[in-house]
């Protein structure tokens, strides 16, 4: 039998990327025990000095407790899609926390898995702010070395 292919799919904690998760996991995974890849969650946590922007005295103690928090927050999140996995019937998954830019951290990942398609949600942002913050799944869609999928969720209907 020939090797899984590796799907890595980019996670953030933001309705969009659980949405994208459970769409991914519904297309690609109907049958989770006949699923041509092997999936890997990948969540960039990042570094507490590009949270807090401060010094003086105490600021390593401060240091500390944001870490701890975002560890916190990044091990939530992780957890929170292992049982959108779990409901769908995906038992087979790996998680990764990466601590780093969200975008280099990805790239890096299809890298390291060898990953052939790379999954992840778009925020939905117009262009202006695309422009000012920067949109992590355009940077992936020119820069990851396999095929990209941005899984939109669907706008409300009025």
């Amino acid at each position: 039998m020939a090797a899984k292919q590796v799907m890595i799919f980019a996670l953030d904690d933001s309705d969009h990327s659980y949405y994208a998760l459970g769409w991914t996991l519904d297309h690609f995974f109907p049958n989770p025990s006949n699923s041509y890849f092997k999936l890997i969650i990948v969540h960039a946590r990042p570094n507490p000095t590009s949270v807090v922007s401060i010094a003086g005295p105490g600021t390593s103690d401060m240091f500390k407790l944001v870490e701890t928090d975002l560890k916190k927050a990044a091990q939530k999140t992780i957890d929170k899609s292992k049982e959108l996995c779990k409901s769908k019937g995906v038992s087979n998954v790996a998680c990764e926390i990466i601590e780093g830019d969200a975008r280099n951290v990805i790239c890096e990942a299809v890298e390291k898995h060898h990953a052939s398609i790379l999954a992840m949600g778009s925020h939905g942002y117009g262009a202006f702010k695309r422009a000012v913050l920067g949109s992590v799944s355009d940077y992936c869609s020119h820069h990851a070395h396999c095929s990209v999928m941005i899984v939109k969720k669907p706008k409300p209907k009025n």
